[in-house]
């Protein structure tokens, strides 16, 4: 997916800018960049591939040569950036977070009205800064072109512009990510993620509305272009999984989110009559814990951590780009505590079931250890339909899904027409869905959380969230 943070500033802020981006390297495992602007050195640009090792590593060096008082940082799941623009505009440098799936149709529509060329990256594909550039381009100013660029671009984006007199941030038009405003006494500074510069010291400001895009000066915050609240459709998922614990988005926190998502789907289990007989209440590291620990909360069954993650090497499991290597890293993280898991009925709490890889790997881990029984609770709904808007899932079907898989096995092609269905464990194709599961997962029982569940554990209406990858609503 991916994330960014800048800062402009009274005194030079390329150390903020380093820690701040370094903090948003869960969003993404690609590669990091860096830019900032001094007068006396104009504009300076680092970019580095962070696939086998973290970005601060990459830029420490880097940032030694570096100065400004005006400076950005981000973390790519896609394309190398920042990239440096040059344009009738000026000189800037730019990069966004999201994806932008008409990419192809717009590249030739530029070039058909006489855009000269782009720059090819050794996929043949355009970085994506590069055609946002010249989406700009065609209008007379950053505010118009970004608000063009955000129309022409089916797909998600959100953006952030370094001048060599200030910094401009959009917020996409859905506000399907964040963007957080932050203050200290010697300059203002954004993030995805808010915890990143409260760190450095920064107060929450505020937060951009969907489709705000704003000035940012060491002096003051200015509104370029006022966004909209009531189209806010922001990922759900970024609370089940993808941010981190103390990220706060639409002013709700992750972690407390993930505890009352979990506390729900107890008492879901408690009123249906299925809680199960087990010994402990686990978390698949590390995302599914906080819901575990709501789980067990909530059941007042003891909460357990019977396999820990080996992580100061492999940080997360799907950072090699070979998916045989990546499933061989998640097996071999898995360190047993067989204490733990000898003899024991375990249920177990994830985050999400996308594929079921892993989660196979990692039942039949247990049973290896002597797990007695393996239940599984699933802290989202099935996940039905690739996600489209924030690239968070690198599948290229959805038959790779493996609830699309079965329904589509069950029924076929008629089978989009009852996703709502399976996702109810109250119905008949509800069962048949979990018991297959089961079945190819070796599980002793399986559900899922509700959608209606999913929304009171966030705590916001409905319709301010997007909730495409599991109702396919947009």
């Amino acid at each position: 997916m991916g994330g960014f943070f800048g800062a402009a500033s009274k005194n030079d802020c390329v150390t903020d800018v380093f820690f701040g981006t370094d903090y948003h390297s869960h969003l993404g495992t690609r590669r990091g960049g860096m830019t900032a602007y001094s007068e006396e050195l104009g504009f300076q640009r680092s970019i580095h591939s962070i696939e086998n090792s973290p970005f601060r590593t990459k830029f420490l060096s880097d940032i030694e040569g570096m100065s400004g008082k005006l400076c950005i940082g981000c973390i790519s799941d896609t394309d190398p950036q920042p990239i440096l623009v040059r344009s009738k505009l000026g000189i800037y440098a730019v990069c966004s977070v999201g994806i932008i799936t008409n990419a192809d149709a717009l590249v030739n529509e530029l070039l058909e009205s006489g855009c000269a060329n782009f720059e090819a990256m050794s996929s043949g594909s355009i970085n994506s800064g590069d055609l946002i550039g010249a989406l700009i381009a065609q209008k007379p100013s950053f505010t118009e072109g970004i608000k063009y660029a955000q129309e022409k671009i089916e797909g998600t984006m959100s953006l952030i512009i370094l001048t060599k007199d200030n910094i401009i941030a959009a917020r996409d038009r859905f506000g399907r990510l964040p963007i957080i405003i932050g203050k200290r006494e010697d300059g203002y500074c954004l993030a995805l993620e808010s915890f990143s510069f409260k760190k450095l010291g920064y107060d929450t400001y505020r937060e951009l509305e969907p489709g705000e895009i704003v000035s940012l000066t060491a002096d003051g915050c200015e509104v370029l272009e006022a966004g909209c609240k009531d189209n806010l459709k922001i990922c759900s998922f970024m609370w089940t999984y993808y941010g981190y614990p103390n990220a706060v988005y639409e002013g709700v926190n992750v972690e407390v989110m993930r505890t009352r998502n979990g506390e729900i789907m107890a008492e879901n289990d408690i009123k249906a009559g299925r809680l199960p007989d087990v010994d402990y209440i686990c978390g698949v590291p590390d995302s599914g814990t906080p819901h575990a620990i709501g789980y067990a909360n909530r059941s007042g069954i003891p909460f357990a951590r019977p396999f820990i993650k080996y992580t100061p090497t492999w940080p997360r499991s799907f950072m090699p780009t070979n998916q045989k290597m990546r499933n061989q890293v998640a097996k071999m993280k898995l360190i047993p505590v067989h204490e733990l898991i000898e003899g024991k009925r375990l249920l177990f709490v994830d985050d999400s079931i996308v594929r079921g890889t892993q989660m196979r790997e990692t039942v039949e881990f247990l049973y290896e250890n002597g797990a007695k029984e393996v239940h599984m609770r699933s802290a989202c709904p099935p996940i039905m339909y690739g996600c489209k808007y924030l690239n968070f899932s690198r599948s290229t079907s959805e038959m790779e899904l493996i609830a699309r898989q079965i329904i589509d096995e069950l029924e076929g092609a008629d089978g989009v027409n009852y996703i709502l269905e399976y996702s109810d464990s109250s119905t008949e194709r509800g069962k048949k869905l979990r018991d297959e599961i089961c079945r190819r997962l070796k599980l002793t029982s399986l559900e899922f959380q509700s959608l209606s569940g999913t929304v009171a554990a966030i705590g916001l209406p409905e319709c301010g969230l997007c909730t495409y990858c599991w109702s396919g609503r947009k």
